[in-house]
């Protein structure tokens, strides 16, 4: 997979690009904003992610997100020391797929690289599933109508996206971040305990608590039931 290593250090990068070869990642080094805009020019060969740093010499990583995402598809994960709420739901919100603080451990950050290439792979493929069956619940994804045991349950809006969200891939966590910025589609810190209701909302409706897990401090996964 070829891969932009978006990092003005060329300490950090060269180490990283090492690193990265090693699981047979091909990648470029840009170390501005303006060198990663040229790079990601429509007739390239394409990109499989972009690891963006946001403190770079000419441009706020932030902008360059930005850009990148009214040129590109290719998923963005952002890689920074800023580490608030805050900043991770803003960069979320211009677009990126992932983002990663410093210091970071390498196995998780190229466990998330391969996790937003997966996403992207399954986005882009043609989709013929309108139906989604979690045992005795049926997510009408086109109808947005949800059954449990052949009856329908009255789902709010929100609900029903949320429910959707987590339905895509079951088993898979989902951060709180990810999934205010996908439902909500906002920056509000505040909608962190608008989420934690939905969630109750849903286990009670669906007379299935443990169908939406909590992984503290993470965010919410969906377990399919055992066959």
């Amino acid at each position: 997979m070829r891969l932009l290593l978006v990092e003005d250090d060329n300490h950090v990068a060269a180490a990283l690009s090492a690193v990265l070869a090693r699981h047979g990642f091909d990648v470029t080094h840009a170390r501005s904003g303006e060198e990663a805009l040229r790079a990601l020019v429509p007739e390239s060969d394409g990109f499989g992610v972009v690891l963006l740093d946001l403190g770079l010499p000419d441009q706020d990583g932030y902008e360059v997100c930005g850009k990148i995402r009214k040129r590109t598809a290719t998923p963005v994960i952002m890689v920074t020391a800023r580490a608030d709420v805050r900043s991770r739901i803003h960069g979320l919100n211009l677009g990126a797929d992932d983002y990663v603080v410093k210091p970071y451990d390498t196995g998780e950050l190229l466990a998330r690289i391969h996790a937003v290439s997966r996403r992207t792979a399954h986005e882009d493929a043609p989709s013929t599933e309108h139906e989604v069956r979690l045992g005795a619940v049926h997510i009408e994804l086109a109808t947005r109508q949800v059954r449990v045991d052949g009856t329908a349950v009255q789902l709010t809006r929100k609900e029903f996206d949320l429910l959707a969200l987590l339905a895509q891939r079951p088993g898979v966590v989902f951060r709180r971040e990810q999934i205010i910025s996908e439902v909500w589609r906002t920056s509000w810190e505040g909608t962190g305990r608008t989420l934690e209701v939905h969630v109750a909302s849903l286990r009670s409706k669906l007379r299935r608590p443990a169908l939406i897990e909590t992984v503290r401090g993470v965010g919410y996964r969906l377990v399919a039931p055992a066959a």
